[in-house]
């Protein structure tokens, strides 16, 4: 199996949309195919199945998908967590 692709999403705003979160994430092709996603029961949100194609997500919040894991951050928070920098 595959290991799960661990994705951090930088949020800019109060939140986005899960279908909006998905195709921004490359998970989805389309705006449709992350709504049929959803409609499937093929997404989690922190660990609860989520069928709301438009569920706000906000940051903290942890979405699964089939093979793999987005972290909702701040904007601004990924600089901060990144100790690579020279």
């Amino acid at each position: 199996m595959p290991p799960l692709q661990q994705i951090t999403f930088e949020l800019r705003g109060e939140f986005i949309t899960l279908d909006k979160l998905l195709k921004a994430c490359s998970l989805a092709e389309s705006g449709g195919r992350a709504k049929t996603m959803v409609a499937e029961g093929r997404v989690q949100v922190d660990g609860q199945d989520e069928l709301r194609k438009t569920a706000k997500i906000r940051a903290g919040q942890v979405v699964s998908v089939q093979g793999a894991r987005i972290k909702v951050v701040p904007e601004g928070a990924s600089e901060s967590t990144d100790s690579s920098s020279i």
